[in-house]
């Protein structure tokens, strides 16, 4: 199927996702009628229009939440996890569906979005087998006269924000555990890419998820929506993910009503590269770290620091694995590197770049954008970056790989670590020792060790410092939406 046949195709399902606000169980308009376009960012074209929500339709969501919350936290533990077996099921027979959807409103490959829609679906199919397995304990006292029953119960009502990076496994790793624990929602998706989660709301109805369980809320004003949520005193709990400086704003917000929080934040991941490292398998982790989603993922490798001895030959493989790749439209055949989302985007990596190369950084591939439609920018590998350049410090969110050389083990836990950031790091080394050692002394919540991929549905997912706080995935992933609480009677 070539690039206008995906592009019809894809016309055709958009049509048909529901594209207004979803709340106690009903699609319908803003209370002010307005809607925002949504825009395909290879082409530039207005792909479909959503419902803009205000306060006073936040406000209409979060009192179905309250209201739908008794009965559903009453709900079995195995209704709750067939609905999300259910959800996996539909999921996965219109992965093709949900990938042209994603591919027209965010731009990765088509091959990339059926690999997210897979990702997305096993949160669904994880958390449908930890419904049943949410647990209590029994025990007695110290002093034996006391017997304390101690069980989970759901936190009640939460708030889950998406960004628009991975706008289907994102929703899906926030919904899943809420389903399962037996938490009611209102989800507010990122605006630049809502009819993913759209989508996979009408699923999720279809599967048999209540009236009131989930509540969706699109706006271009995250704040008229998100705040009313927050001080409203019936949501319970915030999961949120995106930037670090609003998460900040959102802990404050949290704070006033003691909200259980959950922040996956900014991330400034480290790529070390050691000289004993296999090279080709650097490479090809540094390819995959780098370039998913178009380098457009908090867990994408930001800084990578290779042994100088190694450092000129790992570049030279680098580039030329990076040089090779397709860019173009995600709805064509064979391309391999999409669109960055926005124009705002790509302003920033090509500022982010020529900074660099100001500062002394040598381009050895990529370093511009190319002459066409939509917002590409091409991989891009730097060498002799200055420790000082702006893209040391900031995410760079763009297929841009500045290699740094370094000459110690403890040079090299040094530089990594000199970030206020505490995602995700990797470690390519064949030594075993090295390995554990430079790997505990990592300060991130992942490490990927000789690979370029950490995330994974049953591993738990998160940051440390800066970047965040609770796990999402995994077996503690379901936790993030529980209370522990206990009865204590007197032992007969």
């Amino acid at each position: 199927m070539n690039t206008q046949d995906h592009a019809r195709t894809a016309h055709e399902v958009i049509s048909a996702v529901s594209t207004g606000l979803l709340i106690d169980g009903a699609w319908g308009e803003s209370a002010t009628g307005a809607r925002f376009e949504v825009i395909n960012p290879a082409t530039e074209e207005v792909i479909a229009t959503v419902a803009d929500g205000g306060p006073d339709d936040a406000r209409r969501a979060i009192e179905s939440a309250g209201r739908a919350q008794p009965e559903w936290a009453r709900t079995a533990p195995r209704e709750r996890s067939e609905i999300l077996h259910r959800a996996f099921d539909l999921v996965m027979a219109r992965q093709d569906e949900l990938a042209l959807i994603m591919t027209s409103e965010m731009g990765k490959p088509l091959a990339e979005a059926k690999g997210e829609v897979a990702y997305a679906a096993e949160f669904l199919r994880w958390f449908s087998e930890e419904a049943v397995r949410i647990g209590g304990d029994q025990m007695l006292s110290g002093d034996g006269k006391t017997r304390f029953m101690v069980s989970q119960r759901p936190v009640g009502p939460c708030v889950l924000v998406t960004p628009w990076n991975f706008p289907l496994a994102m929703g899906a790793r926030k919904i899943a555990p809420a389903i399962a624990a037996g938490c009611t929602m209102v989800f507010k998706p990122a605006e630049l890419t809502p009819l993913t989660s759209l989508a996979l709301a009408d699923i999720l109805l279809e599967a048999g998820v209540p009236a009131g369980v989930l509540n969706i809320v699109c706006t271009t004003d995250a704040g008229s929506v998100v705040e009313p949520w927050m001080s409203s005193g019936i949501a319970r709990k915030i999961s949120f993910t995106g930037s670090t400086a609003v998460g900040v704003r959102l802990l404050e917000q949290a704070s006033q009503h003691v909200m259980r929080s959950s922040m996956e934040l900014g991330g400034n991941a480290p790529f070390l590269v050691f000289e004993d490292a296999d090279l080709d398998r650097a490479v090809e982790g540094a390819f995959a770290a780098k370039m998913r989603n178009m380098g457009e993922a908090c867990t994408a490798a930001n800084r990578l620091y290779v042994q100088r001895s190694v450092a000129d030959e790992f570049s030279r493989r680098l580039a030329e694995r990076l040089g090779a790749l397709s860019v173009g439209d995600g709805l064509a055949e064979g391309v391999q590197v999409g669109p960055l989302v926005e124009p705002k985007a790509l302003r920033k990596v090509q500022e982010l770049v020529d900074d660099a190369v100001q500062r002394g950084a040598e381009v050895i591939c990529g370093g511009s954008r190319p002459e066409r439609p939509g917002y590409f920018y091409r991989p891009t590998v730097l060498s002799g970056v200055d420790p000082s350049s702006r893209l040391m410090g900031e995410e760079i969110f763009g297929p841009v790989a500045p290699v740094i050389p370094f000459d110690t083990e403890k040079e090299a836990i040094a530089l990594a670590n000199d970030t206020p950031w505490g995602l995700s790091g990797y470690l390519f080394t064949q030594d075993l020792d090295r390995a554990f050692r430079v790997g505990e002394a990592m300060e991130v919540g992942m490490v990927g060790l000789n690979t370029g991929i950490v995330s994974n549905p049953a591993a738990p997912f998160g940051g440390i410092k800066a970047s965040g706080l609770g796990r999402e995935g995994g077996r503690v992933g379901i936790d993030e939406f529980l209370e522990t609480t206990y009865m204590a009677m007197p032992r007969g």
